[in-house]
């Protein structure tokens, strides 16, 4: 393929990538992120405004996006090679610029559970469970957020475990742990009764002792089966205790990798927004001539399209410095805090550009301007990401 051919198909891949970015990605990678795009337009964006009315999760869309491989595609695997961050990160953009519940539960699995069980398991753990992760015969989720603990879950992380003989007993509540009913297992934070330090469990969801209730009446990610999650002397043997957690900086650890998976959603959630607009505006006319053609129509989009560009620039960047070694838990805070910023901006825009038909979901603008508030706390809220950049910038710690 020539160089002029690669970015030929790289524009109509991303036509939302305005400087070429995804010209980084190798045709293979290039090769599977387009069986995707095959799979959501032709399997999965044709339920989306259904099933988002309904607040329920279309699990029949399940079954192609596991048969995928997204996590290990031959193309990308062979002999021993692993599938590079650029199209993990394109992975979630793609996802995303299709529907933001649909990229949440898909990373809940292949960001949050597998980064939990290979950086926080032991050696043995990781080898073992992590071909079952890829394959999603063994489905599990981060259950760390608790009722009353969110943002200082650092400090306050109420959930208990005591040791048993062999075995852990676990008490406590989690709440917005997304995916849970349909997991296989919980991948539960909780704090030691002896040592006062915090480690993970692999907790089974059909085990005596745990209760799962659904999230009602939410106003984003309304697809996305959120759970309150009760756990009630509940056991579980050492040889399920991730190994390597052993502390909260162990936990700071693995969120440092996933805020850049929450930064590459929420650039791709801004470019399904703008790409909607750009249809709605293209398709319409007003005052006798296409919408496209006002002048204030095309600042709208140019800034939407800023937007979008800027959060591509930061978040590929951040994953080249992460590949080559570079983890700053400023750099995946800042990628985070401004991405979601941006997002916010975005579809908001795309709401005003769409009129009185942005607040229908015919015209997608809507679900990615609801869907896009809980992204902007998820993984962190705005303003803890810009505390842990200030502490970086001043020296000095701002949280207590």
């Amino acid at each position: 393929m020539s160089a002029a051919a690669g970015v030929q198909e790289q524009t109509a891949l991303y036509p939302s990538d305005q400087y070429g970015f995804s010209s980084l990605l190798s045709g293979a990678e290039l090769s599977v992120l387009s069986r995707l795009r095959a799979v959501l337009d032709q399997q999965v964006k044709p339920l989306l405004a259904d099933y988002w009315e309904q607040g329920e999760f279309p699990y029949q869309i399940t079954k192609p996006l596991f048969d995928l491989r997204l996590m290990d595609p031959e193309e990308l695997t062979a002999g021993g090679a692993v599938p590079g961050g650029l199209y993990t990160g394109f992975r979630n953009f793609e996802l995303a610029r299709t529907d933001a519940s649909v990229a949440t539960f898909y990373n809940a699995q292949s960001g949050l559970f597998r980064t939990a069980v290979n950086l926080g398991g032991s050696d043995e753990q990781a080898a073992r469970l992590d071909p079952l992760i890829r394959s999603f015969e063994y489905k599990g989720v981060f259950a760390l957020t608790e009722p009353e603990h969110g943002s200082d879950i650092a400090g306050g992380l109420a959930t208990s475990a005591r040791r048993d003989g062999g075995d852990w007993v676990i008490n406590g509540h989690k709440r917005w742990i997304g995916g849970a009913v349909s997991a296989d297992v919980l991948a539960v934070f909780a704090r030691d009764e002896a040592d006062g330090q915090v480690k993970a469990f692999l907790v089974p969801t059909d085990v005596p002792g745990v209760e799962l209730s659904k999230i009602q009446r939410k106003t984003a990610l309304r697809m996305m089966q959120n759970s309150d999650i009760t756990l009630t002397d509940v056991r579980v043997p050492e040889s399920e205790r991730l190994q390597r957690i052993n502390s909260f900086a162990d936990v700071a650890g693995l969120l440092r990798n996933m805020r850049s998976d929450v930064a590459w959603i929420a650039a791709g959630l801004q470019a399904g927004a703008y790409e909607a607009a750009v249809r709605y505006v293209t398709g319409r006319e007003q005052f006798g001539k296409p919408l496209a053609g006002f002048q204030l129509v095309q600042e709208k989009l140019a800034t939407m399209l800023g937007n979008v560009t800027s959060s591509l620039g930061m978040v590929v960047r951040l994953t080249q410095q992460q590949e080559a070694g570079i983890f700053k838990d400023e750099n995946s805070a800042l990628a985070k805090m401004f991405t979601c910023a941006r997002m916010r901006e975005t579809v908001a825009l795309a709401r005003e550009l769409v009129g009185g038909n942005g607040i229908t979901l015919d015209t997608d603008v809507a679900r990615f301007h609801a869907d896009a508030e809980a992204v902007y706390s998820y993984e962190g809220t705005h303003e803890i990401n810009a505390l842990i950049v200030g502490r970086a910038i001043t020296g000095t710690g701002a949280f207590r």
